[in-house]
């Protein structure tokens, strides 16, 4: 009896052994097929619904976007929602093409080069566009000799305005050095841009996101009967 019991634990093992490798590769490949899925418009539509909360309430922001928002707010500690604005506002969640203002700002969140590379760069001046050689405008070290907001935010060695994950970081650390990370939000949204028309404009959205995700979570702890 004994003898079987011993023989039982090494075919389970073997198989434990045997199966391994397989059960990774299908983990594998079902991780790839999930990336191919979402680029299908039904898949992507279904994703959006995710970000619905209880009765229908729903969080009027992309849903791919919301984890770089979150990710950039916790590294500079401003509200997620106000990058989602700031975004909102300019360039509808990067829809607009090109990336590029008549003004010559560039890029996911629209910057000014000498805001992205930094104003103490020789050629800087007027409305920021400067005469900056493309190379030099994302190149990190450029940026932190001349005092930029570029931030090279998934490390491959450049910090483009032109990289939503780089464009949104750089947003997020603009916004909290400008005040947001101290509470001063307005103050923080008129250094990005100097007009009281868009400092309104992303409030509006700021206000609405917050409003929806507190709609959102107040729906849940109803259903949740706490």
């Amino acid at each position: 009896m004994k003898q079987k019991k011993k023989t039982s634990y090494k075919v389970k093992l073997w198989t434990i052994i045997l199966l391994l490798p397989l059960t990774i590769t299908i983990y594998i490949l079902a991780i790839i097929g999930w990336h191919e899925l979402q680029k299908i418009p039904k898949i992507q539509e279904w994703a959006a619904s995710i970000q619905q909360g209880p009765n229908g309430k729903k969080l009027d922001v992309p849903s791919e976007y919301i984890p770089i928002y979150k990710k950039a707010a916790e590294k500079y500690g401003i509200p997620w929602t106000l990058l989602a604005a700031h975004h909102r506002i300019e360039t509808k969640f990067s829809t607009m093409d090109p990336l590029l203002s008549p003004f010559g700002a560039e890029g996911h969140m629209q910057f000014m080069p000498c805001t992205f590379v930094g104003w103490s760069h020789p050629s800087c001046g007027g409305l920021g566009k400067g005469e900056i050689p493309e190379k030099d405008k994302i190149d990190p070290e450029i940026i932190a000799k001349y005092g930029g907001y570029g931030v090279d935010a998934n490390g491959d060695g450049k910090a483009d305005p032109f990289d939503l994950e780089d464009a949104i970081f750089s947003a997020a650390n603009y916004l909290a050095a400008s005040g947001a990370a101290n509470g001063e939000i307005e103050k923080a949204i008129f250094h990005y841009n100097h007009s009281e028309k868009y400092v309104e404009d992303v409030l509006h959205f700021y206000h609405l996101y917050e409003s929806q995700l507190d709609e959102i979570q107040a729906a849940s702890i109803k259903k949740a009967g706490l």
